[in-house]
């Protein structure tokens, strides 16, 4: 079994937020994925989605499926991240007043990436934009 599909997802698009990982979702639920791993790569997938949208400039999520894992890959060209410590700490956040008040931007999106993940790397540069890799072992 082999499945490698990407998505673009847009600065901005509230109304789509969220229409990417539902179709990575009802993808892993047709592969009969289980149950809890396929609930770990809907968190993460959701939360790198909402912050394609609110933070970045939109951008791209890789996502593959072999016999053995779940590969996804989130990129941007966004701002970057200036202090990847920071952004990593809960309740951390950057989101305007406007998107928390739509109840987006309390900080969790980047530590309940790396806490449902079997691995998590984050790189960023400030001007060029952010790189997220996560891997699910089935």
């Amino acid at each position: 079994m082999m499945i490698k599909e990407s998505y673009t997802v847009v600065q901005g698009d509230m109304t789509a937020a969220g229409d990417v990982s539902a179709k990575i979702k009802r993808q892993m639920k047709r592969l009969g994925i289980p149950t809890t791993i396929m609930r770990r790569v809907s968190v993460c997938t959701y939360e790198a989605e909402i912050n394609l949208v609110i933070h970045a400039y939109g951008g791209t999520i890789d996502f593959e499926i072999t016999a053995e894992n779940i590969l996804v890959r989130v990129r941007d060209n966004g701002p970057g991240i200036p202090d990847l410590d920071k952004a990593m700490t809960e309740g951390f956040s950057t989101a305007s007043n406007e998107v928390r008040n739509m109840g987006f931007g309390a900080g969790m999106g980047l530590p309940n990436m790396k806490r449902n993940a079997d691995e998590f790397t984050i790189t960023s540069e400030v001007g060029v934009g952010t790189d997220i890799s996560m891997k699910f072992n089935i």
